[in-house]
C-alpha cells in the first residue's frame, strides 16, 4: 500500500505536468470528489499516452490497450498491470506506468465507475489505433469521439451522482465530450496532418462542417450545465464549455487560439455569473 498523503501529492504533481488546463478546476473540487476526478483523469491520461505514443508500434499499442481493458474489468490486481507494462518501461511515461497508483488514489466506492469507463475507453482506443484512425463518415467520427471524450462525460456524470446524488442526462454528457474533442480536432488539424498524417475529418468534410459538428455538440453541453446546481461541479463544467465556444469564435476570426488575457476574462465572467 502507498502512503495516501504522498500518493495524493504525487498525483497533483503529475496532473500539473500533464494538464495545466484541468489542474485548477480539479483542485477546486471538494474533498473526496477531487480525489475521484483526479484519479479518473490520470487513469484516462495513462491510456491516452499509449494511444498517442510515437515510439510504440501499432501492434504493441493495440495489445496494451486491449489488455488494459480486460484487466480493468477483473478484480483489481496490481501485479498484473505492472507485469503488462514492464517490457515497455523505457517507452511509457510516468502517468502510464503508475496507473496502479491512480486507481489506488480513487475513493473505494467510486472506483467501479472509473475502472468501467477507463476499460471501455481503452478497448475503443485499441479499435481505432488498429484502424489507423481512418474516419470516413460522421458515424465514424461519433464513435471515435465517444470513446475518447464522450465517455469522459458519462464517467464524470457517474461521479457527480456518486458524490451528492446529482442526476445528469447521459446523451447530453456524451455530446458535451464530443464538442470539446471536436474543438481540439479543429485547433490541432494542421499538426495532426503534418506530424502523424492523421485526418479526423470525415471524407469530404471541410472546416465549416467540423465547426457545425462542434457547435451542435457544445450546445448539448450547454444544456448539460443548465441541469447542474451552481457550485464547484457547475464551474468545473461551465468553464471549459465557455472556453470551447470562445475558441471557435477566435479561430473563425483568424486567431490561432485564445490569448491568456481572453482566457482569464472568460473564466472570471463564468465565475461572476
Amino acid at each position: 500500500m502507498t502512503d495516501k498523503k504522498n500518493l495524493y501529492d504525487r498525483a497533483k504533481r503529475v496532473l500539473m505536468e500533464t494538464s495545466r488546463t484541468f489542474f485548477i478546476p480539479i483542485s477546486k473540487l471538494p474533498d473526496e470528489l477531487e480525489e475521484a476526478v483526479m484519479s479518473a483523469y490520470l487513469c484516462m491520461r495513462a491510456i491516452d499516452e499509449i494511444e498517442d505514443s510515437a515510439v510504440l508500434s501499432t501492434e504493441v499499442k493495440v495489445n496494451l490497450l486491449n489488455q488494459v481493458s480486460v484487466l480493468l474489468k477483473k478484480p483489481f490486481d496490481e501485479a498484473e498491470l505492472a507485469t503488462l507494462f514492464k517490457p515497455y518501461k523505457s517507452s511509457l511515461p510516468e502517468v502510464t506506468l503508475d496507473l496502479n497508483d491512480w486507481i489506488e488514489l480513487c475513493p473505494e466506492s467510486a472506483t467501479p465507475a472509473v475502472l468501467s469507463a477507463t476499460s471501455e475507453m481503452a478497448k475503443g482506443m485499441g479499435k481505432w489505433v488498429n484502424k489507423a484512425f481512418n474516419i470516413e463518415t460522421e458515424e465514424d467520427l461519433d464513435e471515435y469521439t465517444y470513446y475518447v471524450a464522450g465517455l469522459v462525460g458519462v464517467m464524470l456524470s457517474d461521479l457527480w451522482k456518486w458524490y451528492d446524488g446529482t442526476e445528469c442526462d447521459r446523451d447530453l454528457a456524451i455530446g458535451f465530450g464530443r464538442g470539446l474533442q471536436a474543438v481540439n480536432m479543429i485547433r490541432n488539424r494542421e499538426e495532426d496532418l503534418s506530424r502523424d498524417d492523421v485526418d479526423f475529418f470525415p471524407d469530404g468534410w471541410e472546416m465549416k462542417d467540423m465547426f457545425t459538428y462542434a457547435r451542435r455538440n457544445l450546445n448539448l453541453g450547454d444544456e448539460y450545465t443548465k441541469e447542474l446546481t451552481v457550485g464547484p461541479v457547475y464551474y468545473f463544467c461551465k468553464i471549459p464549455l465557455a472556453l470551447a465556444f470562445s475558441t471557435l469564435d477566435a479561430i473563425e476570426a483568424g486567431q490561432e487560439k485564445l490569448t491568456r488575457n481572453s482566457v482569464m476574462q472568460i473564466v472570471n465572467e463564468v465565475v461572476a455569473e
